[in-house]
């Protein structure tokens, strides 16, 4: 026969408390300390010499594709580009093509004229924003980054056009 002291008996809700107030600090702590994987504080040097920066986006979801003209598969990939820019600005997608530090930029502006580029075309002469966006160095890179700030998806290479519509879409309705 075991006896339980009657100061246990008295108190059958403390385990469960105990329990539930180590899960909650674990949470907390892991929300605390855990990576956010934000965008990158960067300024974009837009053909037309306006400045753009993330900060500016802020509340919008948006992306970013680093990209060549002398990229093989940027240049093939720049058609759906531009179709899923369309498809989906009308619901507040932003779009900034970076092209890298290494591309000429009378390259850059005569692609953008006779492609009929619809969204913003920056120049990265320095290189900084493909070092504030993780060392960019292979094309084409592109990111989503939804209205909180967060970087949603890495792509390198071209995308499955299809999951990142579905990631758009998603990120599209979402309240900011």
């Amino acid at each position: 026969m075991t006896q339980t002291s009657p100061r246990a008996s008295r108190r059958p809700w403390l385990v469960p408390l105990a329990v539930l107030v180590v899960a909650l600090l674990g949470w907390f702590g892991y929300q605390a300390f855990a990576p956010r994987n934000d965008a990158p504080a960067a300024t974009f040097t837009l053909l037309s010499g306006q400045k753009l920066a993330t900060k500016d986006l802020q509340g919008k979801v948006y992306m970013v594709n680093f990209w060549a003209t002398s990229c093989v598969t940027c240049v093939k990939e720049m058609p759906q580009m531009v179709e899923t820019y369309k498809k989906y600005k009308d619901q507040g997608l932003e779009f900034i093509a970076v092209a890298m530090s290494y591309d000429p930029p009378m390259y850059v502006a005569n692609f953008t004229e006779t492609r009929a580029l619809p969204f913003h075309v920056a120049l990265d002469s320095d290189g900084t924003a493909a070092k504030a966006f993780g060392q960019v160095q292979l094309t084409p890179t592109t990111f989503v980054v939804d209205k909180q700030g967060r970087i949603l998806k890495r792509y390198i290479g071209e995308p499955e056009w299809d999951a990142l519509h579905k990631l758009l879409e998603t990120a599209l309705t979402r309240a900011a």
